[in-house]
């Protein structure tokens, strides 16, 4: 837990190096290739595809998901499959790209996602997150370490 923290402050506290990245044709690359992981998970979860929504997580994946206990790639699989298969398909989400910081084969990602309930789009709940990709030897990016927590919930918020 310490050394995750220590690695996101230390990312977060070197803006110069990761905007000057950022800047370059790589980090560029970089980060449309992020984006665009981003929005396969989001179409594969919307369509009900949990071994495609897996894809995105290392395999050493830690997380912390409030409400949730810390988990790995196989806990968090497994939620995802079990949500989905309760859901019958009335679950979607949005992911907002706040932020992505990019230095060399790491890159963070500040984000918020939306979990809306189909047909009419209720919101269920809103989360705001930090994810820590990692690109693999493959040249992939993967998401290694995320946290996520929930800003505002239907039940919270008097939501329907």
């Amino acid at each position: 837990m310490l050394r995750r923290a220590v690695l996101v402050l230390a990312l977060l506290l070197a803006p110069p190096l990761a905007h000057a990245e950022d800047r370059s044709a790589g980090g560029r690359a970089a980060e449309a290739a992020i984006r665009a992981r981003l929005a396969a998970w989001t179409e594969a979860f919307n369509r009900g595809d949990a071994a495609a929504t897996c894809d995105l997580f290392a395999d050493d994946l830690k997380s912390d998901v409030q409400g949730a206990p810390a988990g790995d790639k196989a806990a968090v699989c497994a939620r995802i499959a079990r949500a989905l298969a309760k859901s019958g398909g009335k679950l979607a989400y949005d992911c907002q790209i706040h932020e992505i910081l990019v230095s060399g084969d790491l890159a963070v990602v500040r984000l918020t996602w939306v979990l809306t309930e189909r047909p009419g789009g209720n919101a269920l709940s809103r989360d705001e997150g930090m994810d820590i990709f990692r690109r693999d030897a493959d040249g992939i990016w993967r998401i290694a370490r995320f946290m996520a927590f929930t800003v505002e919930s239907a039940r919270t918020s008097g939501g329907k």
